[in-house]
Formats: C-alpha cells, sequence, structure tokens
C-alpha cells in the first residue's frame, strides 16, 4: 500500500521515464514537485525499499516492473476519470484535473475496471493523452507538433502539450478542439506563426501555440 505522497512521487518519476532512456536526476524530481532535494533523498530511499525504484549513485533512479506498472496504474486512473468527469458530468476540459488528482488516489481495482466498462473502455483522455491498461501498457499514436508542419501540409489535432486551464481556455475560445482538422495556410519565416484553416475559419497562432498542440498528419 502506498501513501498519497507516494503515489505522486512515483507518477511523477513516471511521466519523466517517458521522456529519457536514462536515469531520472533528484534535481528533475525535485523541480518537477517544486519540493527540496533533502526531501526527494527521502522518498527514493522509502520507494526503493518498496521494490518500486531502483537507485545507482549518480545515474539517478529507474521504475522496477512493479514500479511502472503500480505508476502506470496511477494514471490510468487519473486518465479514466478525466474522461467521466468530461463525458459523464459535463466538466470542461480545463476543470478535470485537479479533481482527477483527488480522485486517482482511490484504491479499489473493482471500481475502476467498472469505471472503464462504463465508459467504454477509451483509449485516450479528453487531452489527448493515452490511457495505460490493466496491465500498464501504453499504446501510443504517432504525432507531430503543429510547428513542424510546412505550408500546406494539414492534420487532425490529437492532443496538447500544455494541459494548463489557461492554455485549454485559450484552445477553446479560438475554437480549437480534438479531433478537428487543421490546415497550415501560411508560415511566416521571421517568427514561424502559423495562419492555419480549422472548420473553414482562418486562425492566426504564435509559434509558441503550435509548439503545443499535437497533430496526426493526414
Amino acid at each position: 500500500m502506498f501513501t498519497l505522497s507516494e503515489e505522486n512521487y512515483l507518477k511523477t518519476i513516471y511521466h519523466l521515464s517517458l521522456e529519457t532512456s536514462n536515469g531520472i536526476s533528484t534535481n528533475a524530481i525535485s523541480n518537477q514537485l517544486q519540493t527540496k532535494a533533502s526531501s526527494v533523498t527521502d522518498m527514493i530511499k522509502k520507494l526503493s525499499d518498496k521494490k518500486v525504484l531502483a537507485y545507482k549513485k549518480y545515474k539517478g533512479v529507474t521504475l522496477t516492473g512493479f514500479g511502472k506498472k503500480t505508476a502506470a496504474n496511477i494514471v490510468r486512473k487519473h486518465r479514466l476519470w478525466e474522461v467521466f468527469l468530461v463525458e459523464k458530468l459535463n466538466f470542461s476540459w480545463d476543470e478535470v484535473h485537479d479533481v482527477a488528482e483527488q480522485l486517482e488516489h482511490i484504491k479499489s481495482p473493482k471500481l475502476i475496471h467498472q469505471l472503464d466498462s462504463f465508459l467504454g473502455f477509451p483509449t485516450h483522455d479528453p487531452h489527448g493523452d493515452p490511457i495505460p491498461d490493466a496491465d500498464g501498457n501504453l499504446k501510443t499514436i504517432e504525432k507531430s507538433l503543429l510547428s513542424t508542419l510546412l505550408k500546406n501540409e494539414c492534420g487532425i489535432c490529437v492532443g496538447v502539450n500544455d494541459s494548463s486551464s489557461e492554455f485549454l481556455q485559450f484552445l477553446d475560445k479560438k475554437g480549437i478542439k480534438l479531433g478537428k482538422k487543421i490546415t497550415v495556410l501560411d508560415k511566416e519565416e521571421f517568427d514561424n506563426s502559423l495562419s492555419i484553416l480549422i472548420e473553414n475559419k482562418k486562425l492566426s497562432i504564435s509559434n509558441k501555440i503550435a509548439n503545443n498542440l499535437y497533430i496526426q498528419k493526414s
């Protein structure tokens, strides 16, 4: 059994591990959780004792097989609850993260299995992130940042790199949603800003926005 704090550490290390094949440094964990390095060191020892982490001096920490499955299960619960909140309780996609942060710590495997079934076994959450299966496997799709598309290229919006409330609310105002086709009409050489077409509506967006939208090329 893991405490809420231990689960948060596991989830953070899991997300960081998806970005690198190397061990995760204490500094990276500390920065992500905005906590002291000494606190991270203490937690790493506790989690190592519980056989979910392996630590090597100067090489950082890695999740064990058990640790990876445990962490993936936390992420699975979080993303399933986000789907439930959006699809069944009419939350908007910018409201669900903090609520799901609380719900992800519910321990009942039966509840999560029933939730998954009730939702029709979704594969992605409202932000386009893949939902790990019950065994911790993560099915990913080939995707690119909108900023990498060239003039006249197009694709379907499949996810966001920035899931902050501010960014999601901005997308809502602009009518940019998952599942929508986006075509690059023009690309400025000066600042890489884009002129795009989405549902017959022309928009101008900055390179920063384009760097936070994932596209599956079509």
